[in-house]
């Protein structure tokens, strides 16, 4: 009885995992655009140091996003299609480069791309914490990245978590989700404010 129980229980385990996978290509095929609040929690690799942050994130594929960090410091991440602009609200100093260069095998690729299986290989990971998560392991060798998972809530996106190659760990909650809904052009173009510095890379 207990064998069954356990084979049950991973036979519904594998099944609660494929749908996970199902609902990232879905959600990368179906959701043209959206918005939602989050909060970010940045972990240092010794798990001993936590940094929150919060703001709200849109994007309309192909390639258009707009992450607008508001707490604890303004910073405004905005990609045209062609162009990625970060602008730091305290340094007063905007950047600028190529999408081509700067997107990749990148969590905002996989939010906002237009091909996410390209860019990379998809695996369903355990549940927890109430989501199905997915793992996402970029197929590009030069990543910065070593981990990205995206965790949905039946078919809304609901987090993602990142390790970078340094072992940081960056998750973002994702709340107030809202799929396909009109987003104005200007959302995702980047004007220079006033005297602001502009550092083209």
């Amino acid at each position: 009885m207990k064998q069954s129980l356990i084979a049950l229980t991973l036979l519904l385990s594998g099944v609660a995992h494929a749908d996970a996978v199902d609902a990232l290509r879905d959600f990368a095929r179906d959701v043209k655009s959206g918005k939602a609040a989050f909060t970010q929690t940045v972990t240092s690799p010794d798990g001993k140091r936590k940094k929150l942050s919060s703001g709200s994130f849109e994007f309309q594929r192909p390639n258009q996003f707009r992450f607008a960090y508001t707490k604890p410091f303004e910073q405004v991440i905005v990609a045209d299609g062609q162009k990625v602009w970060i602008f730091d609200a305290d340094l007063n100093q905007a950047s600028s480069r190529k999408l081509s260069d700067a997107l990749g095998a990148t969590p905002a690729a996989l939010l906002a791309g237009s091909n996410v299986e390209r860019d990379f290989a998809l695996k369903a990971a355990a549940s927890e914490g109430g989501l199905d998560w997915v793992q996402a392991s970029p197929k590009q060798a030069e990543s910065t990245i070593q981990s990205l998972k995206l965790g949905f809530k039946g078919k809304t996106l609901a987090a993602m978590e990142i390790v970078d190659g340094f072992g940081q760990r960056s998750r973002l909650d994702f709340s107030a989700v809202q799929a396909n809904v009109p987003i104005a052009a200007e959302r995702f173009q980047f004007k220079l404010p006033a005297g602001a510095d502009l550092i083209e890379q």
